[in-house]
């Protein structure tokens, strides 16, 4: 492909993920799926045009209002290419000449705006705040109040390229022997720094096509995903739930610790998510878990089989703050109402949970959120209502786990990009005191 056709995808593309719900990585694979002619670096340097807009929406849209332009799909590729790349200006209208495939020229104001955008940086010092950091405006003094003078760092890690990070599947492998096996491969992997399950790759791969993949010896999962599903402290021969399984990461990962001894059920409201895990369980070698799919958060299982768990664990849907660096489309879908609703959701989905653990037994909550309303506040909230249950202090669980300290001190476990390089993620762990009177058919 020329370069012109590759903004022409590009501008396709942002017009698509941000006049619509869908989230860019299925608006971009789909593309990709059907113009199979398109090689690896057209694709890597679409995708590069494609996030270095979404990465950097909220300046870009400010730096077009600044020269006096409006912001569409085909201006935002182009001040995106100026401002994040460093392209010239005479070469962005040169690949914009109208042949097959590529851009029409551009118009009069276009090239004004075009000619404004030439040798300017992202950043500028009038930027609000909120601009500044790369964040929808309603949220910044929510993550103001949470993260302070450090809010710049903080974002500016969240709005970078997140490495790729795999989980050893300890049912088939050690971590050294999957990291000699991605070498044997031509894939340099490093261990992460905390999990002791975990691969850190740098550069682009054809996963898929590994054999290490393939086999099911590595898993992709974020390093702060992986720590999450540690901290439940899943042994063989218990009984476990994963409440909010979806498509399985976390079941795998429960299910590893467990060395298939024991009972895993994972359950979603979702039955197609179910049912799309059971090719991962497959490779995985996992033969431990049953998948129940529910109707409702409140379904009718979770009474029957209340206090019947010895961990019961939910990674409860989110706003999926944590997660901007994989998912930067998914800041700017984000809504005050999207927040209300999940927050309602997730007290719901915790309070119906809580009622499959058995005294003695924990209940493990996570997200992969930045949000004190989705974090401490709903454990909090949580345990004004629920007297059997205590927080059961992370740093001992990670001691006992992992035999280091803990990176924080806190009793909840909040990780960051700027602090820890993982996905931003929380973890709390509540203990069912083994005298709590059974109330459960009320």
């Amino acid at each position: 492909m020329t370069p012109g056709a590759r903004i022409q995808a590009a501008v396709e593309l942002v017009g698509a993920i941000t006049s619509g719900r869908q989230a860019a990585d299925d608006v971009v694979g789909g593309y990709f799926r059907s113009h199979r002619f398109a090689g690896v670096k057209d694709r890597g340097a679409i995708s590069e045009h494609i996030y270095a807009v979404l990465r950097h929406l909220a300046a870009i849209d400010w730096w077009i209002a600044r020269v006096g332009g409006t912001p569409t799909p085909r201006l935002r590729v182009f001040a995106a290419l100026l401002l994040a790349e460093a392209w010239r200006a005479e070469a962005v209208i040169a690949a914009c000449d109208g042949d097959r495939f590529r851009p029409s020229p551009p118009t009069r104001d276009e090239e004004a705006v075009i000619a404004a955008l030439e040798g300017k940086t992202i950043e500028h010092p009038e930027m609000p705040s909120a601009v500044r950091a790369n964040i929808p405006a309603w949220l910044e003094p929510r993550l103001r109040a949470l993260f302070g003078d450090g809010l710049n760092a903080e974002m500016a890690a969240l709005n970078g390229a997140a490495p790729l990070d795999l989980r050893v599947n300890r049912l088939k492998s050690s971590r050294a022997d999957a990291r000699a096996a991605l070498a044997a491969e031509g894939v340099e992997a490093t261990p992460t720094p905390f999990a002791p399950t975990g691969l850190r790759v740098r550069a682009r791969i054809p996963l898929a096509s590994l054999a290490s993949f393939k086999s099911g010896t590595v898993e992709v999962q974020d390093e702060g995903s992986q720590l999450a599903a540690l901290l439940a402290r899943a042994e063989p021969g218990m009984r476990v739930v994963d409440f909010c399984a979806g498509a399985g990461g976390k079941t795998l990962a429960l299910a590893a610790e467990m060395k298939n001894k024991g009972h895993l059920v994972a359950c979603d409201t979702s039955e197609h998510r179910l049912t799309r895990s059971a090719q991962r369980l497959r490779r995985a070698g996992v033969s431990n878990v049953e998948r129940k799919a529910l109707s409702t958060e409140r379904d009718k299982w979770v009474k029957r089989h209340a206090g019947g768990f010895d961990r019961v664990f939910v990674d409860a849907p989110c706003s999926g703050t944590g997660t901007w660096r994989r998912n930067p489309d998914a800041k700017w879908r984000l809504t005050e109402q999207d927040l209300e609703e999940l927050t309602a959701l997730q007290a719901r989905i915790l309070a119906s949970a809580a009622r499959l653990v058995k005294p003695g037994g924990r209940l493990v909550y996570a997200t992969c959120s930045l949000l004190p309303e989705e974090n401490d506040r709903q454990v909090g909230a949580f345990l004004s209502t629920h007297a059997e249950f205590t927080v059961v202090p992370v740093p001992a669980i990670w001691r006992e786990a992992f035999g280091t300290d803990c990176p924080e001190p806190q009793d909840l476990l909040h990780l960051t990009p700027a602090r820890h390089g993982t996905d931003g993620f929380f973890v709390a762990v509540l203990h069912r005191r083994a005298a709590a009177a059974e109330a459960e058919a009320a």
